[in-house]
């Protein structure tokens, strides 16, 4: 899809449909021509421009075919995300309508990339394993003009889109084709692509260097493996970030095998690995265009299959992770945390200035937060206080949860190691998760990594469409908090 600014007068735009955007109430600011068209229309359909709302209007004389009117709602209520989100239904309205060229206008300064984020996600479709296509023989949404907007703005916002939709296709993809080795592919052809570094660790060396990530992925016929990914700017940084994603292509629970209802749908417990190649995906988009952050940027993933089979590990086993640390096994089905365990402590090893981890670590996040907001953990108050910010600017919703409850972290103690992977109760397991993999954090210069972890159990999945989410399945959550970070810090460096 292209996205572009636009210049002209909106009456003279030669295509099929014009866009104006206008507030709940405000009916009569219209430029008084379009008033005059769209007026009795309006009135027969008893819009009001809430938030959303859409009404089509046919055009006679002019070399454009009809006028979308689209709600933002009131106005004092308008934000990025009521830009983003409207954005997104009017561009899937727009394609679902057979437009291919259309302008969007407003006398708003509404805001170039979360409105190009909306349209570029809010055309999303998975249907690569339909036999025939859902939308086979309607037009593609091609050409989107945005009248007098900044294309720098326009291009960021379409590239991070883009990069969502990416890591939803990767999430999307099923685990018969998606396992360790196949996802250590998509790596490599994504560092070919962009001319990142890469290296990825076979089995053997994963057996050698990483025991957790081991243990977890042992009993699947496809075994584990370890995927760094580097991005270096070209004029050197000061600054370097790791980003870590869990990568599970499927969690069948191993010997504490998931019910048949939370074994559905376990292709999605890739989905923190699948965001950090999203991640990259846009880097190399960036750098392409010379907009990419100067900030060197690392990217692990300890990709497995936690599967059960006679060489699975057991409840009871007993592991010595990367760092030395010991961990009792009280459930197979708490496996995230131990294959974060082994790349915290290896990204670690690499000094970086902080780390962010994306994980759909546990139910008890869900339970807490819902199916919409991430758990935000973190050991640097001022760092997690940034990313929640940004979170808010790119509509990725999070909410800070403790880690200082001493209490708590007494659940995970025990008897015969370091520490249990599992609490001693089920109540704030969300919490005692992410106290787990904070003791793999390193330090550096004698100090903790700033740290946060983002738990995505909730979000990383829709069940329905909603906002910016066109369809269920994976939504590709992380990707453009993460980005919003790294071009702040290229800002700040």
């Amino acid at each position: 899809m292209e996205l572009r600014s636009w210049s002209g007068e909106w009456s003279n735009f030669q295509g099929d449909a014009v866009v104006l955007f206008t507030f709940e109430g405000e009916l009569d600011k219209l430029p008084e021509e379009v008033e005059k068209l769209v007026k009795p229309f309006a009135e027969d359909a008893d819009f009001k421009a809430k938030k959303g709302e859409i009404l089509k209007v046919p055009v006679l004389g002019k070399p454009f075919k009809r006028i979308y009117l689209v709600g933002l709602g009131k106005r004092e209520k308008l934000s990025s995300e009521v830009v983003r989100e409207v954005a997104a239904k009017a561009a899937k309205r727009l394609r679902d309508d057979k437009n291919e060229k259309v302008l969007f206008v407003s006398d708003q300064n509404l805001g170039e990339r979360a409105l190009a984020e909306g349209v570029v996600l809010g055309t999303y479709r998975f249907d690569r394993y339909k036999s025939k296509k859902e939308e086979e023989g309607k037009k593609e949404l091609k050409q989107v003009f945005v009248g007098g907007a900044d294309e720098r703005e326009l291009l960021v916002g379409k590239i991070l889109g883009e990069a969502q939709n990416f890591t939803r296709d990767l999430v999307n993809t099923p685990p018969n084709e998606i396992n360790p080795e196949t996802f250590a592919e998509v790596a490599k052809k994504l560092a070919e692509e962009y001319g990142f570094e890469v290296e990825v660790k076979d089995p053997e060396w994963v057996k050698e260097n990483m025991p957790g990530l081991w243990a977890v992925g042992k009993g699947s016929a496809t075994k584990p493996r370890f995927v760094h990914l580097v991005y270096r700017p070209n004029k050197g940084a000061d600054k370097k970030v790791a980003f870590v994603g869990k990568g599970l292509t499927f969690d069948s629970g191993g010997l504490n095998i998931k019910p048949e209802q939370f074994m559905r749908t376990m292709k999605m417990d890739k989905s923190g690995a699948c965001a950090v190649l999203g991640i990259f995906k846009a880097l190399g988009e960036l750098k392409k265009r010379g907009l990419a952050p100067a900030v060197e940027v690392h990217g692990f993933v300890g990709a497995a299959e936690n599967m059960p089979d006679g060489n699975a590990y057991r409840p009871d086993d007993v592991i010595k992770m990367r760092n030395g640390k010991t961990v009792e096994v009280a459930n197979t089905d708490a496996e995230g945390r131990i294959t974060l365990g082994d790349v915290l402590a290896y990204a670690s090893e690499l000094g970086p200035d902080c780390i962010v981890d994306m994980a759909t670590l546990t139910g008890a996040c869900v339970v807490a937060l819902g199916e919409y907001t991430a758990g935000i953990f973190g050991n640097d108050q001022e760092f997690v206080n940034e990313y929640l910010k940004l979170s808010k600017e790119s509509g990725e919703r999070m909410w800070q949860l403790p880690l200082d409850d001493e209490l708590l972290r007494e659940e995970i103690k025990s008897d015969v190691a370091d520490i249990s992977n599992l609490g001693k109760s089920r109540y704030g397991g969300a919490i005692t998760a992410a106290m787990f993999l904070e003791e793999f954090v390193g330090e550096k210069d004698g100090k903790k990594i700033p740290w946060i972890h983002i738990d995505i159990a909730g979000p990383a999945w829709a069940r329905k469409p909603y906002k910016w989410n066109p369809q269920s399945g994976g939504t590709g959550f992380g990707v453009r908090t993460a980005l919003y970070f790294l071009l702040k810090e290229d800002q700040n460096s």
